[in-house]
């Protein structure tokens, strides 16, 4: 442990510079070190330890690949041969060591639910949704439902249940059988031709989903329901061991020390998942619609069921209690060895290996999404599967050779592979590496490089993706593996610049209570109160209106994760060289004074670099131009305003000019009354230089009003603007 915590330390600030958005100079490090690292990596023969350890873990062999898409149950022979349940279609299959296939019965049911095979020899069927056990001879082939026998029919007993789920043999050979609608176990002395099955034990739950036998010869039930777990003795008297955290027991399994292992999914008081479609025959389709336990619903694909499972240890002495939850798994089969728990699982076909003290390892990825079952035999341990129906074989001892390889890991750019860090206790491995510039490595990578651990480069070329491979013999173990690596330096980006007059940014608090909010987004639409660009770096700028001022803002990345530094620049229309406006800037905008420009039409250029995280001499730029935009500060000029008294009305003449943006629009007002707007001659607003003629109204004397000292005398007020809001006014006295 103080050997694993001292790597983790001296890793520590390596590791950080990985982390997005933070300082990128200098060297990183890639490190797998934990359970979830792993995970995500491809083991074939490597147990993954729940504490971030790769160790040797069994051979696992695939011995036959079924017909069918799900194998239910699997048991197995003296001789070492498997017998598979499976489901559409739904058979019992005898599998050899060497993986030949031999069916000896199907059925014109949905699946065939349970095998167990009797001491002598003798298979033991029970189907679904009939609820019958069919009795097939040792060296049965090719039976059907008319030449099997059937000793268990549902319909011939009082209770009448729909469904059978699992079936056990006591030390006496004796047959049991647990159904469900209605929860009970019949018993069935299969030595004897004439026995008839025997109501043994009944429950009040909704199925007795899994049974085994005890030490001591008590028959261990766990229901679907309350999630219960009875010890029922030889007189068919039941006892509630354990009344589960979950509302389904899928599976149980006895240690040798006479501890119950119980797995359970499903929260109490509601159905874990909604009916599985399930195929029989040809053209024949059901769906089963009772509330059933996750084992058969989970098949449906690869539905995760909330919350997982859990797994339960019922000692000889003392209370039970949790040893193990898989979110993402549902364990639906528990195997006891010396070496641990098993738990086959889905529905990411994954076998655990559960210690006492709450320790796991991942020991087996298969290549089907659920594993259903254990049966044990002198060759190994058998592992049927479900989506896909295959059998595999897990070996007893450690695999003599095992091989892990990581998963791919993108550093982002170009990169130089410096040396490989393993922590191991041990020598007993080989370590490799290849590297390639595009994600799939089966495609025109480098070629498998032996490297020495904690020694030396990798002697990789310089690429961007890297995947290392570990080979483990028997008593290695290795921990974390972190590979060094120095990205080569790439030019940084400005992915677009955004330029509004208009705009300030950072203004004084004062300042912006008084003016009008306005948002600069990227992109933005005329209409400044619409928000877009939500993405990181890229949501909207608060700033307020302010005419004397300019703001420009840019999107900018870095693919190295570099610091970038920035400086703005300014060049009019006619002009050729660039003006520096601010150098360093830190920030992705920038304000300005738009009065310190004289009116006209300009670009600004952002050159970003990569200094901050660079020696000197050795950083990278980029700049970006904007599109041009207009500054202008000044009001319009009027001129050449006359204001004359005609048959009662004031006729007004007067010229208004703006040296950078077009006039827009005018109002005028008569004796300081309301302003009212005025249309240029021409009636279009959109030139430099516009004219106004016009006749204005005089307005009768308002009651209550002082009265003008001489009638004949009118003031009127010119008001005119351009495309920036910047207005002047002139008067004239028309009399």
């Amino acid at each position: 442990m103080m050997r694993r915590l001292a790597f983790l330390f001296i890793q520590l600030t390596p590791l950080c510079l990985t982390i997005p958005f933070a300082a990128a100079q200098g060297t990183r490090l890639w490190t797998q070190q934990r359970f979830e690292d792993f995970e995500k990596g491809t083991p074939k023969g490597v147990a993954i330890r729940s504490d971030g350890t790769l160790e040797p873990g069994p051979e696992v062999r695939q011995i036959a690949v079924t017909p069918s898409a799900y194998i239910w149950s699997i048991a197995a022979d003296a001789s070492g041969n498997a017998y598979a349940a499976t489901g559409s279609p739904a058979t019992v299959l005898r599998i050899s060591p060497d993986g030949k296939s031999t069916k000896m019965f199907s059925s014109k049911d949905l699946t065939v639910q349970a095998v167990r095979i009797a001491k002598d020899g003798t298979v033991y069927a029970a189907t679904l949704p009939s609820g019958k056990v069919y009795k097939l001879p040792a060296g049965a082939e090719d039976l059907d439902e008319s030449k099997a026998t059937v000793v268990f029919d549902p319909s011939q007993t009082a209770e009448k249940p729909k469904y059978i789920w699992d079936l056990a043999f006591d030390g006496t050979g004796r047959l049991y059988i647990a159904t469900g609608g209605p929860a009970a176990v019949y018993r069935l002395d299969v030595a004897k031709s004439d026995a008839k099955p025997e109501l043994f034990f009944k429950s009040d739950e909704q199925h007795i989903r899994a049974i085994a036998f005890d030490k001591a010869g008590n028959l261990i039930a766990g229901t679907d329901g309350s999630g219960l777990v009875y010890r029922v003795d030889g007189s068919g008297k039941g006892y509630v061991l354990y009344d589960a955290p979950k509302r389904e027991i899928t599976a149980l399994a006895i240690a040798e020390n006479g501890a119950i292992y119980v797995s359970a999914v499903g929260g109490k008081g509601q159905s874990t998942l909604p009916p599985l479609p399930v195929q029989g025959i040809p053209s024949v389709s059901a769906t089963i619609t009772i509330v059933q336990p996750g084992s058969v619903q989970a098949f449906n694909g690869n539905t995760v069921i909330p919350d997982g499972s859990e797994v339960y240890e019922i000692p000889p002495q003392g209370a039970p209690h949790k040893i193990w939850s898989g979110h993402d798994d549902i364990v639906y089969a528990l195997a006891s060895t010396p070496q641990g728990l098993l738990a086959a699982s889905g529905n990411r076909g994954r076998i655990y290996r559960i210690d006492e003290q709450g320790q796991y390892a991942d020991i087996a990825h298969l290549e089907a999404s659920q594993a259903v079952g254990f049966a044990d035999s002198s060759r190994g341990l058998y592992v049927g599967t479900a989506n896909t129906g295959k059998i595999y074989l897990l070996s007893h001892a450690q695999a003599t050779e095992s091989s892990y390889l990581s998963d791919v890991f993108d550093a982002g750019a170009f990169s130089q592979w410096g040396r490989a860090e393993v922590d191991s206790s041990s020598t007993n491995y080989d370590l490799f590496a290849r590297a390639g510039n595009i994600e799939n490595p089966e495609r025109a990578w480098s070629d498998w490089k032996k490297v020495l651990p904690n020694n030396g480069v990798l002697g990789l070329e310089t690429a961007r993706f890297v995947q290392w491979k570990v080979v483990l013999r028997p008593g290695a173990d290795v921990g974390a593996v972190g590979i060094n690596y120095l990205p080569v330096n790439m030019a940084p980006a400005i992915d677009e610049i955004v330029v509004a007059p208009g705009v300030r940014v950072n203004a004084p608090p004062a300042q912006q209570q008084q003016q009008q909010p306005v948002a600069i987004n990227f992109n933005a639409p005329p209409n400044p109160g619409l928000q877009f660009n939500s993405e990181p770096g890229r949501e909207p700028l608060s700033g307020i209106r302010d005419k004397s001022a300019v703001t420009t803002r840019w999107a900018a990345h870095d693919d190295n994760g570099d610091e970038l530094v920035y400086s703005v620049y300014y060049r009019g229309d006619s002009e050729t060289n660039w003006q520096l406006l601010k150098a360093t800037v830190n920030e992705r905008y920038y304000t300005f004074d738009a009065t310190a420009l004289p009116d006209g039409a300009y670009r600004l250029k952002v050159v970003a670099s990569d200094a901050p995280s660079h020696n000197p001499g050795e950083a990278l730029t980029f700049e970006r131009v904007s599109d041009r935009f207009l500054i202008d500060t000044t009001p319009p000029v009027l001129s050449a305003m006359e204001a004359h008294l005609v048959n009662g009305k004031i006729h007004v003449t007067l010229t208004a000019t703006d040296s950078a943006t077009p006039i827009t629009h005018a109002e005028y007002s008569v004796d300081a009354g309301p302003w009212q707007y005025v249309e240029p001659v021409g009636k279009l607003s959109d030139s430099l230089t516009e004219r106004y003629d016009f006749e204005a109204q005089i307005k009768p004397q308002q009651p209550g009003v002082q009265p003008l000292t001489n009638p004949a005398e009118h003031l009127v007020t010119v008001r005119v603007y351009d495309r920036y809001e910047n207005a002047a006014a002139a008067k004239a006295v028309a009399r």
